[in-house]
């Protein structure tokens, strides 16, 4: 019966607890007794909340008995990336400075969940800070990919997508700074959409990179995707970054999915050195894919997508120095060396030389110094010069195409430690998903099938404009439901065994 249950996806579990023919209490024991089974293996859960989710789903089935309607999503689990502060439940954003810290507000998205009946299993693990691109730079040990848990998830928000391909979750949160809920999806078989940036709240999720950060659904399936979309997104007074204006319609999007008529734009600098072969290969056979669902395929040529890694590397880590000097060991989280014997000044120097971590410590230092006197126009005034340069990119290229395709991600997963002492390596990990944060259009990872040569999943990547997250919606679940048709899903049929 768990594994009955566990197996379903998001739209279908909410439609049986609807019906009565399941209880969200049920539900919500099958996939606690799912992480009891496998998350000591995975590790895609930092904190648990038990009885939380249970009192959760008690409240929906109470609801349904007394035949009050139910939202599309109620009672179904949810895993939430450790990087949104949880009323009463811990946040530590990965990392050793805020251990044990227990926040006392929801933010909003959190807000919008509890709103919606989405039953919170409890947070995932992360890079600190959501510093990083394999969920290594976690504070508390790294997770693993499901589908070979001596390999990488993705990052930051591996625990996300761990948890959803083994199974302890329907559906996830992720933020994506530089593409991180992207990534995770490539390498995992999973599907993660990056919202038009301010599209959904920022407001209670710690921030690394204000301009860049973005938090975002995650999923099995490009539906169970557009209906979390769809709860979590729309105007919140109390971000000042975030869109007035309405959802685009994803869900309706994503249940008549087709790409007759569209154009389909391919940037001919998402290829080339440092792309395996097989997610070239599975690449060029979702374009063909897309060629007999009756798009038509356009070459663009975007030229400042080249220096787009180069730019995010100043900008990211500038707007990180400036945001994670409120971590001073004296409001809330970690302090170390209040003894009476050290000043004010000393007890925050040693509590941030003991709470975060190397990866943290670096994107500082880099930060600081692009930002310091003398430097400031030669290198973070420069990297918004280029960020301007990709926007306009972008602007010609949807003159021309409704969407833009690429792989996600130049690789699949690479194992544990492969690339911890080479960050280089680590960043080129981003190389096709950070020209969007920068411009602040909506992506979305979908599974295109497994690589020959590892067998492990190849993530596609579809770009839209800004406040038309519709459109992935539609190009997605037309995609989706061709590569289901013709090799079966990646996941839900060839899931990994733990």
């Amino acid at each position: 019966m768990t594994d009955n249950i566990i197996k379903l996806t998001a739209a279908q579990t909410a439609e049986k607890i609807a019906s009565g023919e399941l209880t969200a209490v049920e539900v919500t024991e099958a996939h606690l007794a799912r992480i009891d089974a496998v998350d000591e293996k995975v590790h895609a859960f930092l904190h648990v909340d038990r009885e939380g989710a249970l009192a959760q789903a008690r409240a929906v089935d109470e609801k349904r008995a007394r035949g009050e309607k139910l939202g599309p999503l109620a009672g179904v689990p949810l895993a939430l990336k450790d990087i949104f502060t949880t009323e009463g439940v811990p946040t530590t954003v990965g990392s050793k400075i805020l251990e044990g810290w227990i926040p006392p507000y929801d933010a909003t998205l959190t807000k919008r969940l509890k709103a919606a009946d989405v039953v919170i299993l409890g947070k995932t693990n992360m890079d600190e800070f959501a510093m990083g691109s394999s969920t290594e730079n976690s504070a508390y040990g790294p997770t693993g990919n499901p589908w070979d848990l001596t390999k990488i998830p993705g990052g930051s928000g591996g625990g996300s997508s761990a948890a959803l391909a083994s199974f302890q979750a329907p559906l996830a949160i992720g933020t994506d700074t530089g593409g991180s809920i992207r990534q995770p999806a490539a390498v995992t078989g999973t599907v993660g959409v990056k919202p038009t940036y301010g599209a959904v709240s920022r407001y209670g999720m710690v921030a690394f990179s204000s301009s860049l950060d973005q938090g975002g659904p995650c999923a099995r399936t490009v539906l169970d995707a557009a209906l979390l979309h769809e709860v979590i997104a729309g105007h919140d007074p109390m971000d000042s970054t975030s869109v007035d204006a309405p959802v685009p319609p994803v869900v309706e999007a994503a249940r008549n999915g087709s790409v007759a008529g569209m154009r389909v734009g391919v940037v001919k600098q998402f290829r080339g050195e440092g792309y395996q072969a097989g997610v070239i290969q599975r690449f060029d056979e979702s374009v063909e894919l897309l060629k007999e669902l009756g798009a038509e395929i356009v070459e663009l040529d975007c030229p400042s997508f080249d220096l787009a890694l180069s730019a995010y590397y100043l900008i990211a880590p500038s707007e990180c120095s400036s945001n994670l000097a409120r971590f001073d060991g004296l409001r809330y989280g970690l302090r170390t060396g209040d003894d009476g014997s050290h000043s004010a000044e000393e007890v925050t120097s040693l509590t941030r030389e003991a709470g975060f971590g190397p990866e943290v410590k670096r994107r500082i230092m880099l930060g600081t110094y692009a930002l310091s006197s003398g430097y400031y126009d030669a290198y973070y005034g420069s990297a918004q010069k280029v960020r301007t340069l990709i926007t306009r990119d972008f602007e010609k290229a949807f003159e021309q195409v409704d969407v833009i395709v690429s792989p996600t991600t130049p690789t699949t997963a690479f194992a544990i430690g492969e690339r911890a002492d080479d960050p280089m390596a680590m960043y080129l990990a981003d190389l096709c998903t950070i020209p969007t944060n920068l411009a602040g259009n909506a992506a979305m990872s979908l599974p295109c099938g497994l690589a020959p040569e590892d067998n492990l999943p190849v993530g596609l990547q579809i770009i839209a404009p800004a406040m038309q997250d519709d459109r992935l919606y539609k190009v997605g679940a037309a995609v989706e439901a061709a590569f289901v048709e013709k090799w079966g899903h990646p996941l839900l049929e060839e899931a990994p065994s733990l």
